[in-house]
């Protein structure tokens, strides 16, 4: 091995020492230990170990074709000691910083979504359903007077022949019927009444 050889692996591999401080930063800050099941820390670490151990090789064998030195080592060593030392508490300012610009941005853009676009629907959807129901109302009380006025025309057209029928019934059969009006009317009478009765108890 060369010395210029040396003379980058060394230096890539600082480099790599650099990165591995960051990246471990970035792994702690987006996975809380604290609120993580313990058998899916488990996979995130050795996934961030296998990827790590991925990134290191693949470095070092575009290097020296993976030849591994003990100053290999002591460079990744110095790397990961000089971000500790001079670049630790800038890059976690700054990446927390990001998080809450995408965070705030995040929160803004749901805003604006749900004040431009999900309120106007549910606005129109809540004026529809009251156009629908007004119009529903409208129409069956249309309804209802159509069929009080068809039955007081029918009333007054049938009269004269439910009178004349009356006075051919004989008078046991006219007793009957008038005492099942009375019933009846009786009946109704007392369902008003216990109506009105459930209506008190509920207030």
């Amino acid at each position: 091995m060369t010395l210029s050889v040396q003379f980058y692996t060394m230096l890539s591999m600082a480099g790599m020492g650099l990165w591995l401080g960051a990246s471990l930063d970035t792994y702690r800050i987006f996975v809380i230990r604290s609120k993580t099941a313990n058998w899916l820390l488990i996979f995130h670490d050795l996934l961030f170990w296998a990827i790590q151990g991925f990134l290191f090789f693949y470095v070092l064998l575009l290097i020296n074709k993976g030849e591994l030195r003990i100053y290999i080592f002591l460079a990744v060593l110095l790397g990961f000691a000089t971000y500790q030392s001079l670049f630790k508490r800038m890059y976690v300012t700054t990446i927390r910083w990001c998080i809450r610009l995408v965070n705030s941005i995040f929160q803004f853009l749901l805003k604006t979504v749900r004040i431009l676009l999900i309120k106007p629907v549910f606005g129109i959807i809540q004026f529809a359903i009251a156009v629908l129901l007004f119009l529903i109302y409208r129409i069956l009380d249309v309804l209802k007077f159509i069929f009080i006025f068809l039955y007081k025309i029918i009333s007054f057209l049938l009269f004269p022949f439910f009178f004349l029928f009356k006075k051919l019934l004989p008078k046991r059969f006219q007793e009957i019927i008038k005492r099942f009006f009375i019933k009846s009317a009786g009946i109704m009478e007392k369902g008003k009444k216990l109506l009105l009765s459930m209506k008190k108890d509920k207030k």
